[in-house]
């Protein structure tokens, strides 16, 4: 009978894991995965995990849902793939008809992608490209917030700013204009104030470069890798307006907080504006398959339709582009949305989780918690009055990691922020049992952190 321990061997053997020093494993084990069922997780052993991070923030219904499980056998016997360069299939039109009805006003058209970095990548070609094709070729450069994350091909990477991950790249990397993040705030400060105060320096910048400047590129309300650093809708409203004053696009990366994270369809929603371009990808398919989709304006479209001799074509690809198992997938999942109010009982659920977190702000060692929509995080520190961290070297998150999992509750803290982002199927009980799990594993982890190798192995976003 196939253990934990035999999938473990054979995997070491092989196997490169994402975002992990695989030092640690020499003392960290392994979690091999034999099915999933609703918000459960279950090992080769038989215990049970409760997904409280939606696996990687990308499921949104739970694991093997059987509605979308159909669709996709239903889709697998008639047609899994096709090129979609001179082709198409009714899966991947039916997607773009429903996306472009869900989205905010103006986004017309659907370029597709294969993953999350792949669509940022996408995006930052294509408002350069535009802007030559406007015979502005000058406009290459971009603004990005402190603290973003976008992803770590190329192009998403040199718009991130979590050293972490892209300071051994930097000789590869063209480095954008940085702005302060409106997440940012200073003791006693109010939301509001906090967004209207890095906008003046948004403003300052533009002011500055936007005879240079492409695009700004921007994580709505969250953003994720750096910690959950949430900011107030107002920001959004505010840099819609300066982009266009400025002759500037906008670029929303909702790959993170798109489809019902914020307590919105959309996070933009919150704002009420459109961008020019909105990335998506993670919950597009509900946590199936690898896509992503750039939503952009006619305006940008009509920048390039002209002849094929003209060189105004954006070519662009990737192999699986609009693979119609993904786009069916996608589609049942937004048929979910649409049947069971998704949105409305989101809401309700996030003033659950609300609820169950609210003792924690009295912890001593909780410096903050956030929550927006379906996001909540917990922010931990040495030192409360003063706001001391925790030294980076001691893993907090891991071993607060490892006493949650022994008590079959899945989380990945980032660095010394424990975060909850579960999929949408779970219900108040199990969002009380989730946080309150997680706080007996924060008083573990905080009383003895694990001496396991280098920072953020399973603790990293």
């Amino acid at each position: 009978m196939t253990s934990n321990h035999d999938i473990s061997r054979r995997d070491l053997r092989h196997v490169w894991h994402p975002c992990t020093q695989m030092h640690d494993h020499e003392q960290l084990p392994l979690v091999p995965i034999r099915r999933g069922e609703g918000i459960w997780l279950e090992d080769f052993d038989g215990r049970r995990y409760l997904d409280g991070i939606s696996s990687w923030w990308v499921n949104l219904f739970g694991h093997a849902h059987p509605e979308l499980n159909a669709a996709l056998r239903q889709q697998a016997d008639t047609l899994e793939h096709v090129i979609l360069a001179g082709f198409t299939h009714e899966a991947i039109v039916e997607l773009s008809e429903r996306l472009v009805a869900l989205a905010p006003p103006g986004l017309n058209k659907c370029f597709y992608a294969d993953n999350g970095s792949s669509g940022i990548e996408v995006a930052l070609k294509m408002s350069l490209h535009a802007w030559r094709n406007l015979g502005k070729p000058e406009k290459t450069r971009f603004i990005a917030l402190e603290n973003s994350y976008h992803g770590e091909t190329i192009g998403a990477l040199g718009v991130t700013d979590i050293p972490l991950f892209s300071e051994t790249y930097r000789p590869m990397l063209r480095p954008p204009l940085r702005a302060p993040s409106p997440a940012g705030r200073q003791p006693g400060e109010s939301l509001p104030d906090a967004a209207a105060r890095a906008m003046a320096a948004m403003e300052t910048l533009l002011a500055e470069h936007a005879h240079e400047v492409a695009a700004v590129i921007v994580e709505p309300l969250v953003q994720g890798a750096a910690g959950m650093r949430m900011y107030d809708a107002s920001y959004l409203t505010l840099l819609r307006a300066a982009c266009d004053r400025h002759g500037v696009h906008l670029i929303a990366d909702e790959i993170a907080v798109g489809f019902g994270r914020t307590g919105t369809m959309f996070a933009c929603e919150q704002a009420g504006i459109s961008p020019d371009f909105l990335v998506l990808s993670k919950g597009l398919t509900a946590g199936y398959l690898p896509m992503s989709v750039v939503m952009t304006t006619d305006a940008i479209y009509d920048v390039f339709y002209d002849r094929y001799d003209t060189l105004k074509g954006f070519l662009h690809s990737h192999s699986y582009t609009g693979n119609a198992l993904a786009a069916r997938v996608a589609l049942a999942s937004l048929d979910l949305f649409a049947r069971d109010d998704v949105i409305a009982r989101n809401r309700e659920l996030a003033a659950v989780m609300a609820d169950a977190l609210a003792p924690l702000h009295e912890h001593p060692n909780v410096l903050e918690v956030r929550q927006t929509g379906m996001i909540a995080a917990v922010e931990l520190v040495r030192d409360k009055a003063s706001g001391t961290p925790y030294d980076w070297r001691e893993r907090r998150g891991l071993a607060i990691f490892q006493a949650a999992l022994k008590r079959g509750l899945l989380l990945r803290p980032i660095g010394s922020v424990v975060y909850f982002m579960p999929p949408y199927i779970i219900t108040p009980e199990q969002i009380r049992w989730m946080v309150a799990t997680a706080a007996e594993a924060i008083d573990e982890g905080l009383a003895g952190a694990a001496g396991v190798a280098s920072e953020r192995g399973p603790e990293m976003a």
